[in-house]
């Protein structure tokens, strides 16, 4: 590298605010805006607490999961696990696209889109069929736009943003001006009746914004575009990412924030919805009427589609990488053909089963994040890789089991699992994992450090 290649540009505020718009692209669609909402109705008067968790697991955990990316200079997520091991790192890989992609982040793009945006003017009775063609439209579309791997919905993406965002502001100013109740005043469901209980159940409804695995996944998408606007070093990569991701960031935790407090406000109104989309759609109709809806339905289904047209690529161009007997347009056909399956489920069931695998992955992916943002610490080094995977994989497995469906969870062996997993501390917060995480760090980072001392 010659000395030109070398100097390093300085950012302008403009720059700034790319890398920032990218972040936020990144992590938020218009599927956040459901979990943050029902989260309000289940806490009701500990609405606080319960923003304080979620912000933790739903904004910084997915910034750090970048910086991760930047400072382990990985290509994806499969650099990430890297250090425990070639098999593992492709099956973390595969079971991250998977659960970001067609199991249920994608799927999920088309039934937020339908509950919030289309259901509402479908009589019940045609509920089902109508959820079945307004998918095969939506994923076919998708799988076009893909196909040809077009950016027109990137271009316009870009458009429809902004205009979202102000809609939703707009919500939020008629919301705050006439409220339809004192979140302060409503009260909690049984599992949100603690300070501590609201605090955890936060946290981990965090989980559901999937947004620490995007980053792990998607990250190196941003890090690809500081380095092409002129940083070189890799310190100034990850001062960057965090000057950006500070503001971005803190962009989304004031709409999650605000978001919690109408979902807790809405109770004044309004009964315990079923979920998130159900609860927005009502708040929507509300104060905006018959034709405020239609218009954020527009919205909503186009910028659920953008967001759709990126994961299904992404899905398929990764799975062509490490699978590469199938071809890019075979594994799309794939990816588009099983969201659209699992679409048909309905937003309710696709979150219910997502919860086992976010129970497994979070914990792992929170573990691999650790030691990737602390890399110069420990080197890579396998011993303590692999230690605090095992520690903490074990008790994940027992949390993902127990958090399944009630035929799942339930049976037999499911009650034979929760048996022993109770027995782990914070077993009953469903952070079982924990302390086990923390030993698996300590042992290995002490037999790290004695072998090099040796």
């Amino acid at each position: 590298m010659n000395e030109i290649e070398k100097i390093e540009r300085d950012l302008s505020k403009k720059d700034y605010f790319v890398i920032s718009s990218m972040l936020f692209a990144l992590f938020f669609g218009a599927g956040n805006l459901i979990f943050p909402l029902h989260l309000g109705q289940l806490a009701g008067h500990n609405w606080l607490l319960a923003a304080v968790g979620f912000l933790i697991t739903g904004v910084l955990l997915p910034l750090f999961s970048v910086l991760a990316v930047a400072f382990m200079h990985a290509n994806g997520v499969y650099d990430i696990g890297l250090p425990v091991g070639s098999s593992f790192a492709l099956i973390f890989l595969t079971l991250v696209h998977l659960t970001i992609g067609p199991l249920f982040g994608t799927p999920r793009t088309a039934t937020v889109s339908y509950t919030v945006g289309i259901a509402p003017f479908i009589p019940k009775q045609y509920n089902q069929i109508g959820l079945f063609v307004f998918t095969a439209i939506f994923f076919i579309f998708a799988y076009i736009i893909s196909y040809k791997e077009s950016d027109i919905l990137t271009t316009l993406g870009k458009i429809l943003n902004p205009i979202f965002l102000l809609l939703l502001f707009l919500i939020f100013l008629i919301a705050f001006l006439f409220p339809m109740g004192d979140p302060n005043s409503v009260a909690a469901v049984k599992s949100y009746s603690s300070a501590s209980a609201s605090f955890i159940n936060g946290f981990l409804e965090g989980y559901n914004t999937m947004d620490a695995l995007a980053g792990l996944a998607f990250g190196v998408t941003i890090i690809t575009a500081i380095k092409q606007m002129g940083k070189k070093e890799d310190k100034s990569v990850a001062i960057v990412t965090a000057k950006s991701g500070i503001f971005s960031m803190s962009a989304i935790g004031l709409i999650y924030l605000l978001l919690i407090v109408i979902g807790a406000m809405s109770l004044g109104r309004f009964k315990l919805s079923s979920d998130g989309g159900v609860a927005f759609s009502q708040i929507v109709q509300s104060y905006a009427g018959i034709f405020g809806q239609a218009i954020l339905a527009a919205l909503i289904v186009l910028t659920c589609i953008t967001t759709a047209v990126g994961l299904v690529a992404a899905f398929a161009q990764d799975f062509h990488a490490h699978y590469s007997k199938l071809s890019y347009h075979q594994w799309l056909a794939i990816s588009c053909m099983a969201a659209f399956l699992v679409a048909n489920c309905g937003l309710e069931t696709i979150i219910s089963w997502s919860k086992p695998a976010l129970m497994l992955l979070y914990p792992i992916a929170i573990v691999l994040i650790i030691l990737s943002v602390f890399t110069n610490i420990f080197k890579k080094n396998k011993i303590v890789y692999r230690t605090s995977i095992i520690f903490t994989l074990i008790p994940a497995i027992f949390d993902m089991i127990v958090s399944m469906p009630t035929v799942v969870s339930r049976s037999a062996f499911g009650m034979g699992v929760a048996h022993i997993r109770n027995m782990l501390p914070l077993a009953d917060q469903g952070l079982s994992w924990l302390v086990p995480m923390l030993v698996g760090l300590i042992v290995g980072t002490i037999i790290f450090k004695f072998k090099t001392n040796k």
